[in-house]
């Protein structure tokens, strides 16, 4: 899960600020977590605290961390529909198909060494607002490929299975570059993301690869540093750089997590 807030708190500048490079200053004393990290915290502690094999309870659970930590971090950049559900009475899924379920997934690919479980745990995390197919589906995708890198498949093995059973790609960054725009669905988030794992040579590169396309940089950023943290590890003076832009409260979930 680490991989995916040091995504989040270097794209977090660019998100207004579109790059079209991958030359840029990977360590920047103006980056910031965002909802991303928040959100991926809360899956993470919900997790910890849940009965992984009883869905109700493990969405109940991923529910009160995301109100009890979403509400201490107001205005960290929530959409508009995420923040109505977070401040509402009822927090009732609204069939989103954004990507925020695929940013705050990641979490769930440590949890199990079964792909079954894992697939049900990332639906279990992202149907608590993005109930829709397309929400499900960007945070299963996310999920497989997370996990297929934990168990040391090869990038080929990954995008095959990913081409298989969620979503084509069939581009390079280099033929997007150009022309991506901003795009908060997962169907136009997740497979850019996952195209900038697959070209990538090593961790920072990864992250760089996702940023360089520009659009939703922080959270394009998250989930391609999901799946790279599980194929390349991450670089001692990037997950410094994170723990330390993180407050007390959400580094202790990361390395209470990292225990786990």
């Amino acid at each position: 899960m680490l991989g995916a807030i040091i995504g989040d708190i270097i794209g977090s500048i660019y998100e207004w600020d579109n790059l079209k490079t991958k030359d840029f200053e990977i360590f920047n004393s103006k980056s910031f977590f965002t909802d991303d990290s928040v959100m991926t915290c809360a899956v993470a502690q919900g997790l910890m605290n849940s009965n992984l094999n009883d869905e109700e309870d493990t969405r109940f659970q991923i529910i009160k961390q995301m109100l009890e930590l979403g509400r201490q971090y107001p205005n960290c950049g929530y959409g508009g529909m995420f923040r109505q559900w977070l401040f509402d009475q009822n927090q009732a899924p609204y069939n989103s198909y954004g990507n925020g379920s695929a940013m705050r997934v990641s979490p769930v690919a440590w949890m199990s060494d079964d792909l079954e479980i894992v697939l049900r745990l990332a639906k279990n995390s992202a149907e608590v607002t993005h109930n829709h197919p397309d929400g499900i589906k960007g945070a299963q995708a996310v999920a497989a490929a997370i996990f297929m890198a934990r168990q040391k498949k090869s990038i080929n093995e990954i995008k095959d299975f990913i081409q298989k059973n969620y979503y084509i790609l069939n581009f390079t960054l280099a033929e997007i570059r150009d022309t991506y725009e901003f795009d908060e669905t997962c169907a136009g988030t997740v497979p850019q993301a996952i195209v900038a794992f697959i070209e990538a040579e090593s961790f920072e590169d990864a992250i760089r690869n996702a940023i360089s396309i520009g659009g939703d940089s922080d959270t394009l950023a998250a989930i391609t540093g999901s799946i790279a943290e599980a194929y390349y590890g991450i670089p001692e003076n990037l997950r410094e750089m994170a723990l330390a832009k993180l407050d007390d409260r959400l580094r202790r979930i990361v390395i209470d997590f990292e225990k786990h």
